[in-house]
Order: structure tokens, then sequence, then C-alpha cells
């Protein structure tokens, strides 16, 4: 369970993410050998998945793909899917 964010941009074709993946902290909680959050590239945008582990973390991935999102558009949407 966790809180889910949908970040709808124009993805551009042929998108990349090998610079977003080197900024994103780690996934994983090693102490706890758990989840802080997951996230998939979709066609319209990012889906992005806070599991509620480690609070900081995930601000700062959700930062990452926020930020990425709007290296491609003026304006982004958040919404929970």
């Amino acid at each position: 369970m966790g809180i889910e964010y949908k970040i709808k941009f124009a993805v551009p074709d042929a998108y990349d993410p090998a610079a977003l993946f080197l900024k994103l902290p780690s996934p994983i909680d090693r102490r706890a050998m758990a989840e802080i959050y997951n996230y998939s590239i979709e066609a319209d945008g990012f889906y992005f998945v806070d599991h509620l582990v480690d609070p900081a973390v995930a601000a700062v991935a959700l930062r990452g793909f926020l930020d990425e999102a709007l290296r491609f558009s003026n304006s982004v949407v958040v919404t929970e899917p």
C-alpha cells in the first residue's frame, strides 16, 4: 500500500530515461529491506508510488520525476490514478 501519483506530460518519442535514473536515490531501504518507492514510464507520463517507508527519500525521487517532466513541458498534471 502507498500513495500513487500520475505525472502527466508529453513524453517525447524515443524517450531515454538513463540520465534520470542516475539522479534518483535508491528505491530500497537496505536496513529494512523494503521498497521505498516504485515507478513506471508510460506513454502519457510517469506513474509513481510512495510506499511510505522513507518519506524523505520518496520526496527526493518524486521531485526528480517532476523536474524531468518539466524538462519537456512548461506544465505537468499530477493526479492520483
